[in-house]
C-alpha cells in the first residue's frame, strides 16, 4: 500500500482527542423534536380523520383491529430494522438512502433514493391538496388553486426558514392534534345496540379496504430523513421512531374502538365527516384535520430537500454541484426552492390520486430494501456489524417480505412500474461509475454466497454435462505473451474462466502491471479472470505449486492452457508440465500459432479424430467453444490406412456427430495413406484440432503447424469430459 494512504495512529488520535474537537456552532435536533414529533405528525394524519371511520364501518371492531395491527407490523419491523442498523453505522444526511448507500453501494441507495425523494417531494402535494379539501370545509366559497397555492407558499417560507423553526410549528400542531382526538374520544354521542366485531365489507374486500388504510402507517422515515440535522441520530432515530409508531399504534386502536361504541357501520361507511359530527367540538377535529394534512405537509416538505441534498453530495443527480449548497445555518436552501417549484408544479397540475398509489410504491419499496439490508447483513455474520440494539433475524425478514406482500396487494401494476424504474435507475448510476468515500458489503455479500455455493458444490462430484472452459495459463513473459489472447478469448467466452500467473525470482511492481495489462481485455469482455505472480527460482518448480495449490481449492481449473513457441528450451518443461496435469486430472490444451497466417478468417475448423482415441471428447469440446464464437464450419477428418475402412468410419462420424449435437454445416472427411500425406489432403481450415499421441512430441506439433499451414491446438482429455452429455 503507498504510503499516503496509510493510517497514521497517532494522527488518528490526535484527530479525536478530547482538545482537538471543535464545537459545533449549529443547533442541532433532538430525539423529540427532530425524530418524534415528525414521526408521529406524518402518521396521524388524513386517514386518521377521513378514512378509519370508513375502515371500521366495513370490517367492524375486530376486522379494524387486524387491519391496523398486519399494517403497523410493517412498519413496526421497518423501524426496529432501521433502529438497529442506526446503532451500527454512522448514518449521513438522508436517512435510509444513507443507510442503502453505505450497505449496498451509492447505485443501490441513489436508484432507491431518486423515488424516495420524488415521493416525498410528491406526498407534499398530496397533502396540500388534503389540507384544501378540509379548508373548503370552513370557507366553501374560496378557489382551491387560491388556497392551495398559498399554503404552499406558508410551507415553503416555514421550510426555508430552518428545521428548527419547522419543528417549532409543528409543536403547536401537535398540541391541536391532541385536543381534536380528546374532542373525539369524549365524544356525547349515544351507541344503540351491539358493537359488531367482524364487518361485511360492502364497499370492497378485506385487502381493498387494507390497501385504503395503509398510507395512515407510512412516514416512519420523518425523522430519520433529518439524520444529518439530528445531534445523536442513531439514537434519536431508536427511540423517536419506535415511539412514534408505538404511540400511534394505540391511538389508532383506541379511535376504531370509538368508533365502533359510539357509531353506526352503515354511518361510518357513509359519512367521511362522522368524526367531527360526533366530537364534543366539532371545530376542534376540523382544525385537528387542517393541522393533521398541514404537519405533513411540512414533514415532506423539511425532509424531501434534505434528500435531494444528500443525493447531490454523492454526485448522485443531475446538477449535483447547485443542490449540494448548504446555508451558513446548514439549510439545503437550493434544494428546498427547486422542491418548492416541483410541489408547485404538481399542484398546478391537477389531481394527484393517480399517483398516489405509486408514490407509496416507494416508500414501501424504500421500507423492503432497508428490511433487507439488516437481514443480509445478519446472516453473513460479519463482524463489522454489531448493533447495540439487537433484534432477530426473522424481523427483517418479515418486514421485507410485508412489505413486497403489501406492494402486489394495493396495486401489481405500479408495483411493477416502482420495481422498473428503480432497475433502470441502478443500471444508469452504475453507468457513471460514482465513487463513495465508503465502503459497502456488495462484494463480501457475493462473496457468502459464493462460499455457501461451494460448500453445496463439494458435496456432489464434477458431472461431465457441466463442463465449462477453466483454464490454468502459465505466462513465462507477459511482455510477450498478448498475441494469443483472442483466441483464449474464443474458447473462453461466454462462460469459461481464466487464473494466469508467472514464475519469478523477485516479485516487482513492474511484472504485476504487464500481467494486469496483458489480461485487462479478457477483463474487458467479461470473463472471470485471476491472476497471480509466483516468487520462484524456477519455472516449472512455481507451476507444479500452482497446480497443486488450486487442486484443493473449489474454483479449481479443469484445463492447462500451453503454447509452444519456435524456441527448444521450453520443450523439457512443456512435457514435465503435460505429465503433472495428467497426474493432476487436468485437461491439457496446447497451442502452436502459425508465424504468418495466425488465425486467418476465424471461421473453419478441422477436428482430427484417431480411432480409439482417448482425446476426442475434449476436443470436441473445445471445438464448439470456437464455433460458438467463430460461427464457421466443422470439419471431421480422420486418416485410415485401408479403403475398406471407409463405411465403418463414416457410420462412425454420422453417429457422433447425432450424439454430440454437432452444428448443422459439419462435413466429414476420410483421407488414406499415412499421416504426414493426409494432412497434405486436408480441407483448408483456420484452426487444426489434434490430440496429443501418448508419447508427446513438441517437434510433431511444430510440424503439423508447418504443414497445415495454420495454427494448431492439440489436446488431452483429463478422463472425466463428455462430448456427449
Amino acid at each position: 500500500m503507498p504510503e499516503s494512504k496509510l493510517i497514521n495512529p497517532s494522527a488518528l488520535l490526535k484527530k479525536f482527542s478530547f482538545h482537538s474537537i471543535k464545537r459545533n456552532k449549529i443547533k442541532k435536533l433532538g430525539t423529540f423534536g427532530g425524530v418524534f414529533t415528525p414521526t408521529t405528525l406524518t402518521i396521524l394524519g388524513v386517514i386518521m380523520y377521513l378514512r378509519l371511520g370508513w375502515v371500521v364501518g366495513n370490517a367492524g371492531l375486530l376486522g379494524a383491529i387486524i387491519i391496523i395491527l398486519l399494517a403497523k407490523s410493517i412498519t413496526i419491523f421497518t423501524g426496529l430494522s432501521m433502529a438497529s442498523i442506526s446503532t451500527n453505522i454512522k448514518i449521513g444526511a438522508g436517512g435510509a438512502y444513507s443507510i442503502i448507500s453505505k450497505s449496498l453501494g451509492l447505485e443501490a441507495g441513489g436508484s432507491v433514493g431518486i423515488p424516495f425523494y420524488v415521493s416525498q417531494t410528491l406526498s407534499a402535494a398530496l397533502y396540500i391538496i388534503g389540507f384544501t379539501e378540509g379548508w373548503i370545509q370552513f370557507f366553501p366559497e374560496h378557489s382551491p388553486v387560491f388556497v392551495s397555492t398559498c399554503a404552499w407558499a406558508m410551507l415553503l417560507i416555514i421550510s426555508s426558514i430552518s428545521a428548527d423553526f419547522a419543528i417549532r410549528v409543528q409543536y403547536v400542531i401537535l398540541i391541536i392534534l391532541g385536543v381534536s382526538i380528546v374532542s373525539f374520544v369524549f365524544t356525547d354521542s349515544a351507541r344503540v345496540g351491539s358493537i359488531t366485531l367482524m364487518g361485511n365489507f360492502e364497499d370492497g374486500n378485506f385487502w381493498y379496504v387494507f390497501a385504503i388504510f395503509f398510507p395512515a402507517v407510512t412516514g416512519i422515515m420523518a425523522g430519520a430523513n433529518l439524520s444529518g440535522d439530528l445531534k445523536t441520530p442513531s439514537r434519536s432515530i431508536t427511540i423517536g421512531t419506535l415511539s412514534g409508531i408505538g404511540i400511534t399504534l394505540i391511538i389508532y386502536v383506541g379511535l376504531a374502538v370509538v368508533f365502533a361504541n359510539y357509531v353506526e357501520p352503515d354511518a361510518l361507511r357513509e359519512n367521511e365527516m362522522v368524526m367531527a359530527d360526533i366530537a364534543v367540538w366539532r371545530l376542534a377535529v376540523l382544525l385537528g384535520l387542517l393541522a393533521a394534512t398541514f404537519s405533513s405537509a411540512l414533514g415532506s416538505m423539511i425532509g424531501a430537500p434534505r434528500i435531494l441534498q444528500a443525493l447531490a453530495a454523492q454526485k448522485t443527480v443531475p446538477f449535483h454541484e447547485t443542490f449540494v449548497i448548504k446555508s451558513k445555518s446548514n439549510e439545503p436552501r437550493n434544494a428546498i426552492i427547486f422542491t418548492g417549484i416541483v410541489i408547485e408544479i404538481a399542484l398546478l397540475t391537477g389531481d394527484l390520486n393517480a399517483l398516489a398509489a405509486l408514490i407509496t410504491m416507494f416508500f414501501l419499496i424504500t421500507y423492503g430494501i432497508l428490511n433487507l439490508v439488516v437481514f443480509i447483513q445478519q446472516s453473513m455474520r460479519i463482524i463489522s456489524f454489531r448493533p447495540t440494539f439487537k433484534i432477530p433475524r426473522v424481523v427483517p425478514f418479515l418486514g421485507a417480505l410485508g412489505c413486497v406482500l403489501v406492494m402486489f396487494l394495493i396495486n401489481p401494476v405500479f408495483s411493477f412500474i416502482a420495481i422498473v424504474v428503480i432497475i433502470i435507475l441502478y443500471f444508469w448510476l452504475e453507468r457513471r461509475g460514482l465513487e463513495s468515500e465508503w465502503g459497502d458489503i456488495r462484494g463480501g455479500m457475493l462473496l457468502l454466497l459464493a462460499e455457501r455455493a461451494s460448500r453445496l458444490a463439494e458435496k456432489f462430484p464434477r458431472h461431465q454435462i457441466s463442463w465449462k472452459p477453466d483454464f490454468l495459463i502459465p505466462v513465462e513473459d507477459p511482455k510477450v505473451w498478448s498475441g494469443n489472447l483472442l483466441f483464449i478469448r474464443n474458447i473462453a467466452f461466454p462462460s469459461g474462466s481464466i487464473f494466469a500467473f508467472t514464475v519469478k525470482e523477485n516479485e516487482s511492481e513492474e511484472t504485476k502491471k504487464d500481467l494486469e495489462e496483458l489480461l485487462q481485455p479478457l477483463k474487458e469482455q467479461n470473463i472471470l479472470v485471476n491472476s497471480t505472480i509466483i516468487q520462484d527460482t524456477d519455472f516449472l518448480h512455481g507451476a507444479r505449486l500452482v497446480i497443486q495449490t488450486l487442486r484443493g481449492g473449489s474454483f479449481r481449473p479443469n484445463t492447462l492452457f500451453l503454447s509452444l513457441g519456435t524456441k527448444q528450451k521450453n520443450d523439457a518443461v512443456i512435457k514435465s508440465l503435460v505429465d503433472y496435469a495428467a497426474k493432476s486430472e487436468m485437461g491439457v490444451v496446447i497451442l502452436k500459432q502459425h508465424s504468418r497466417v495466425a488465425f486467418g478468417m476465424q471461421k473453419d475448423l478441422n477436428i482430427w479424430l484417431r480411432d480409439k482415441s482417448p482425446n476426442w471428447n475434449l476436443s470436441m469440446l473445445i471445438a464448439l467453444q470456437i464455433q460458438l464464437n467463430w460461427e464457421g464450419k466443422f470439419n471431421l477428418i480422420t486418416a485410415i490406412p485401408d479403403k475398406k475402412d471407409e463405411p465403418r468410419v463414416q457410420r462412425f462420424f454420422e453417429k457422433l456427430s447425432d450424439q454430440a449435437r454437432l452444428p448443422s454445416q459439419t462435413d466429414f472427411h476420410v483421407l488414406f495413406g499415412e499421416f504426414t500425406q493426409a494432412i497434405m489432403n486436408a480441407p483448408r481450415a483456420d484452426i487444426n484440432i489434434f490430440g496429443i499421441a501418448e508419447e508427446f512430441s513438441a517437434d510433431i506439433i511444430r510440424k503439423s503447424a508447418e504443414l497445415t499451414k495454420s495454427s494448431c491446438l492439440f489436446v488431452k482429455d483429463a478422463g472425466w469430459e463428455s462430448a456427449l452429455a
